[in-house]
């Protein structure tokens, strides 16, 4: 008996370090890199769930090289915040858009109005030489390179009384962002645009503050706004988009595979999202329907024929080459 007991034990410790051998190196070592996200969606959002593919594919992809955490809800600060993280070496990515205007002008494009006609003309900017253009101006003007392009839903008008036209909108007040070519544009369909946060926007439209605001539908839903307005009138005014960034300077230290990890999961997590982009936009539609919200269609060439020459006006006062990209976007097919 005391013969089998010696090999028995002898055979167990065999057997922990053939383990150890085996899945330690998997298991246990610590990842070369670990990279920080943050963005200001909800854990519910294609944003958020784009992300997370992200992380998941990268670390695949690397071996476990590389291992990346993402933070919802602003937990790592506002989008300027990050960047500053980033630039800093903090923070090593961002969800970010039209913010970055501060550094390159171009990305003053990614939410005009009335300049994106649907997502097909979205996707043939977004994957053309202009893409490419706007996305050059990124990596060498704010030092962030582009690794994905998720979608925006479109913003839409909402309303306690159905409206088809802009001379529908006189007098109407408007809540928007503090963005001043939103201000500018609703100005010229003859509302009164009034720029707030948007925690305020439900009590001011409950205590008729405003008549009316715009948004995406997962913002009308998530806002509960279907509570305290009627219609949604689909002005579909803005399509827009929004990157997924990585620190450029970080990029370049990386070696050259575990860049390649890092631009392959980009395009991985783009087309992720982007399907659930596209089931998330009916969900919400429905939704809003079945709590009482109607659906107007409205003259979208009125509003657009307004539109445009408020935003050309506008865009002069930017860089020259910033209006030339917009009639370029404009005209493309």
């Amino acid at each position: 008996m005391r013969l089998v007991t010696v090999r028995w034990k002898g055979f167990c410790a065999a057997l922990v370090v053939v383990i150890v051998f085996a899945f330690g190196g998997a298991a246990f070592a610590a990842p070369e890199y670990t990279l920080k996200l943050g963005h200001l969606a909800n854990e519910d959002h294609s944003w958020h769930k784009g992300s997370l593919k992200f992380a998941e594919e990268v670390e695949k992809l690397s071996g476990g090289r590389i291992v990346c955490q993402v933070f919802a809800n602003e937990q790592l600060g506002n989008e300027l915040d990050t960047i500053q993280q980033i630039h800093t070496g903090v923070a090593h990515l961002v969800i970010t858009g039209e913010s970055m205007q501060n550094w390159a002008p171009k990305c003053a494009l990614i939410a005009v109005p009335y300049m994106v006609r649907d997502t097909a003309h979205l996707n043939a900017v977004l994957t053309g030489e202009i893409g490419k253009e706007i996305e050059k101006d990124i990596v060498d003007k704010v030092k962030l390179r582009p690794v994905s392009a998720f979608l925006r839903a479109p913003r839409n008008l909402t309303s306690k009384r159905p409206i088809t036209k802009p001379d529908e909108l006189n007098g109407f007040k408007i809540r928007v962002p503090n963005v001043p070519l939103f201000v500018k544009v609703w100005e010229t369909f003859g509302a009164k645009p009034t720029p707030m946060a948007f925690s305020e926007v439900f009590t001011s439209l409950q205590q008729n503050v405003i008549d009316g605001q715009e948004n995406p539908l997962d913002l009308i839903r998530s806002g509960s706004l279907y509570e305290v307005q009627k219609y949604v009138n689909l002005t579909e005014h803005v399509y827009g988009w929004i990157y997924l960034v990585i620190g450029e300077d970080f990029f370049q230290k990386l070696p050259a595979d575990l860049q390649k990890a890092v631009v392959d999961a980009g395009k991985t997590a783009e087309v992720y999202e982007r399907e659930l982009f596209l089931a998330d936009v009916a969900a919400n539609e429905q939704f809003l329907k079945e709590k009482g919200m109607e659906f107007v269609t409205v003259d979208k060439a009125a509003f657009a024929a307004l539109a445009g020459p408020a935003v050309e006006e506008f865009l002069k006062t930017k860089p020259a080459d910033v209006l030339e990209l917009y009639k370029k976007i404009v005209e493309t097919k």
